[in-house]
Formats: structure tokens, C-alpha cells, sequence
């Protein structure tokens, strides 16, 4: 499996895995912010950005693959997708990660009796049937529901959307959408030894609050900040104030 990863700075080794539909380019900026203090590599996941999907068949081989790229121990922040990854990782190959900081994501992105804390399946059955017609416009609105009731989401999205194809065209966005239909990753909480930095927007309508409540009460070692006016990147809307929170995580457990 091909991964494209891009690194800046210098210090201690801290990666980042972004959201499904788009690509590690959508983590510069807190990458500038932190590249004086960490080596930061951002990671384009397969069937994004310029990774192609290869083999990649969910978000645990996605995993394996990361471990065996990073095989020194790092710290892994994964937004949405990405920390469902990020879950993975840290569940199934505890000596190589000294800590997770699991952004706007979950352990069950489905909606079911026992997990009210998601979006209906065919909500998410619905992103991918439209993808095939639509497929820029499809993201662009996935995109705003990301941001909304967020304060200037306006200027954030076009910023976002600007972006959105600078490292090409993804080529696995519904394989990758199925990865988000059929994994559960609630089992892994109870593995994940290493301390958590969980971050979360109040207003988020696709990973709910009550998700990253839900792993604070279950991981082992769990601190939940919560950005109370923010939607699902709370690292875009409110990105100083992420910036410093989430460098805080990191600088503790380097």
C-alpha cells in the first residue's frame, strides 16, 4: 500500500490523519504552528489525496500500514475517519503510540439501538449514492454540513473548499465510505492504553458530542475539551484556540 506523507519540522514525532474526502493538506496551518516543537507528517490516507486506495480494504489494515511506515514510537491525531484510524492504531499496536488526540470522531459512525451517537445509515448510504452524479458538488455540501453553526463558517468553508482538490482528485472516497458504514472500533476502547486528548464541537452534527463523552467514560486515560460554538473541525473554526489545546496534549505526553 502507497502512502503520500508530507513532513515538516523538527522534535518528536506526531502524525495526523485527516477526514474522509479530503487530504493531510488540510492540516498545514497546525502544522506550521507546531513545526518549531515536532516533526509533523501529514498523511494523505488511501483513496485521498495522492494515495491511491490500493489494498486498503478498512481502517484497520490502514493501520497495520501506518505502523509499519512509523515504526517508532509517535504520537496520532486523526480527525473523523482519521481517528477512527487513529483507534486502530493505537488499540492494535500499543508500543508505537505514546498518544492519541482523537478529533470530531468516533468508535461507530452508524447510528443503531445500542449507539444512538451517529448519523443514520442512510444518511451516510446517501453521500455515497450522489457521488456518482455529483461528485464535487456532493463533497462541497459535505463540507458545509461540517462547518455549520460554526462562527465565519462562510469564510472557513471557501477557504476549505479551495483546498479540497490541491492534491488531486481522491479515487477511493466510496470504499472509504464504506469503511465508515461496517467498522466498529467500540471493543478496541478498553486497549487503547496510551492517554487520549479528545476534542470536540458541541454544535458537531456528524460525530455528536455525546460520542467523545461516551469514549472519555471508557478509554483508560481520557481528557475531553470541548469547543462549545464549534461544528465538526473545530481545528478550522476555531484554530488558534484548537492550535494551543491541542499542543498542550502533545507537549505533555512527547
Amino acid at each position: 500500500m502507497s502512502v503520500f506523507i508530507d513532513t515538516v519540522g523538527r522534535g518528536p514525532d506526531v502524525v495526523f490523519l485527516h477526514g474522509w474526502g479530503l487530504h493531510g493538506g488540510v492540516f498545514e496551518r497546525q502544522a506550521a504552528f507546531l513545526a518549531d516543537r515536532f516533526t509533523v507528517h501529514l498523511v494523505d490516507l488511501p483513496g485521498h489525496g495522492h494515495s491511491p486506495l490500493g489494498d486498503a480494504d478498512g481502517p484497520a489494515k490502514v493501520a497495520q500500514t501506518l505502523a509499519e511506515l512509523f515504526p517508532l514510537s509517535v504520537q496520532v491525531v486523526g480527525w473523523s475517519l482519521g481517528g477512527l484510524v487513529a483507534q486502530h492504531w493505537a488499540a492494535s499496536f500499543p508500543e508505537r503510540v505514546k498518544s492519541v488526540a482523537l478529533v470530531a470522531t468516533s468508535p461507530r459512525f452508524v447510528r443503531e439501538p445500542a449507539w444512538p451517537h451517529a448519523q443514520t445509515r442512510e444518511s451516510i448510504e446517501a453521500v455515497g449514492a450522489n457521488l456518482a452524479g455529483a461528485f464535487e458538488l456532493t463533497l462541497q455540501r459535505f463540507l458545509g454540513l461540517q462547518l455549520m453553526g460554526a462562527p465565519d463558517a462562510r469564510e472557513t468553508l471557501k477557504a476549505l473548499k479551495d483546498t479540497l482538490f490541491s492534491h488531486g482528485r481522491p479515487q477511493g472516497l466510496e470504499a472509504a465510505l464504506g469503511w465508515l458504514l461496517h467498522d466498529d472500533a467500540r471493543l478496541l476502547a478498553r486497549d487503547i492504553s496510551c492517554p487520549a486528548g479528545l476534542f470536540y464541537g458541541a454544535k458537531d452534527m456528524i460525530t455528536p458530542l455525546a460520542a467523545g463523552r461516551w469514549l472519555a467514560e471508557t478509554l483508560p486515560d481520557a481528557t475531553l475539551t470541548v469547543f462549545e460554538q464549534a461544528s465538526h473541525a473545530p481545528f478550522l473554526s476555531h484554530e488558534s484556540e484548537f492550535a494551543v489545546a491541542l499542543a498542550r496534549h502533545l507537549e505533555q505526553h512527547a
